[in-house]
């Protein structure tokens, strides 16, 4: 027996005894799938062929095309339905595992699960249309989650979306920190808002032999650099964490000419959204400020990005409960400062990111040309999908039981 909800329980219960043994039967053939979509990865913004392996293999209604390249299915009839969401994108990665159904594209390697995701999903779409009275699901395949502009800002934006009748969103993401087995399905927050910037330092160029006749760029971002170290330690709230980190610098072109400018970029991460216009505006109001100090003048353009991914509450207990029936373990609440552009259909829709604990391989490190989740990581994330759909589904049972009441 499943947990048991408020409202119906039965709805969980009745639903994961029909799926359950439907969905076994699908994990031999999306192992397959995973193992073709592996060998043959797509790039951001070229993910077309991807999307139409995984659509010949897709039951359900295609609703349309969206973002470029990428597709929304339905599986069901009319009514709510949930969403749930894989990505299509590969990274450009020279792959390093050696199997036989290594990627045969030079330069592009599924080093971020995304095989595994897709074909989780085409297990679960394949076992919800053969079980009747299933809630709808809306599978989103999602394209360019690897780089902006996001195909989940664009997918969250998308007509053909809303029009669905969408109460909630689910993901699932592989995760080789957490061992094989453990799933976290963290309430709330679980991965920051990730932002870049750029600061460009101009000052007046000249011979490096006659620096008094100069306002050297060059010193003047060195300064911005160490000043910005203080946001984090100084003004931010230890509590509240967050990261500014300049990662990259660029100045002039020869050692004895002082260059007219120069520039930093780096990346801004926070749990909350105070804190990240916190940071926004210290950063800004430092460098001009020390630029000025040295005689240059700074401009700072912010590039925003993923917002903050927070997980509904209660969809996140409901799915925990359930993937300890399935035999998974409910890992420690799991939050990092990376990012995923899920955070924006997750601020359009009660959402739920969850996080698979998998073997990848000796020293697995997600984007890495090594990493490569064993075939049982297929059938690990798509139970993990149904815990997630099923607690949907319970909500939609709520709510509908809400409004009889109150008939």
């Amino acid at each position: 027996m499943t947990a048991s909800f408020s409202g119906s329980p039965s709805v969980s219960e009745s639903l994961l005894d029909r799926i359950r043994p439907a969905l076994e039967r699908e994990i031999s053939g999306a192992v397959r799938l995973r193992r073709r979509l592996h060998e043959v990865p797509d790039l951001s913004g070229q993910e077309g062929p991807t999307r139409d392996i995984v659509l010949a293999e897709m039951p359900g209604d295609l609703i349309g095309m969206v973002a470029g390249t990428g597709a929304l299915v339905r599986v069901g009839g009319a009514g709510p339905a949930i969403g749930v969401r894989a990505e299509l994108d590969a990274l450009a990665v020279v792959e390093r595992t050696g199997v036989p159904w290594a990627s045969t594209r030079t330069g592009a390697m599924h080093a971020c699960g995304h095989d595994v995701h897709l074909a989780a999903l085409v297990a679960l779409c394949r076992a919800l249309q053969a079980v009747p009275g299933a809630v709808p699901l809306v599978a989103v395949l999602q394209p360019r989650e690897e780089t902006y502009p996001s195909g989940a800002q664009d997918i969250a934006r998308s007509p053909l979306l809303r029009a669905q009748g969408i109460t909630a969103i689910v993901g699932a993401h592989v995760q080789p920190t957490l061992p094989r087995g453990q799933v976290a399905a963290t309430p709330g927050t679980v991965n920051a808002a990730a932002d870049e910037f750029q600061v460009v330092v101009r000052g007046r160029g000249g011979h490096a032999a006659y620096p008094h006749q100069t306002s050297d760029p060059v010193l003047a971002l060195a300064h911005v650099v160490v000043a910005l170290q203080r946001v984090v330690s100084r003004d931010v709230d230890p509590t509240n964490s967050a990261v500014l980190g300049v990662s990259t610098l660029s100045a002039g072109t020869a050692a004895n000419v002082v260059p007219d400018e120069a520039s930093a970029r780096g990346t801004v991460r926070a749990l909350r959204e105070r804190t990240r216009e916190h940071v926004h505006a210290r950063l800004v109001e430092i460098a001009e400020l020390v630029a000025r100090a040295h005689g240059c003048e700074a401009t700072v353009e912010i590039t925003r990005g993923e917002p903050v991914l927070d997980n509904d509450v209660a969809l996140a207990v409901r799915a925990g409960a359930l993937l300890t029936e399935l035999g998974l373990t409910v890992s420690r609440p799991l939050t990092s400062f990376g990012a995923d552009d899920f955070s924006y259909l997750s601020a359009a829709y009660p959402g739920l990111m969850m996080f698979v604990g998998v073997d990848g391989g000796p020293g697995a490190r997600l984007h890495s040309g090594d990493f490569l989740p064993t075939d049982d990581a297929v059938r690990d994330v798509a139970m993990t999908m149904l815990c997630g759909y099923l607690a949907a589904a319970e909500r939609i049972a709520d709510d509908r039981l809400a409004a009889q009441t109150n008939l």
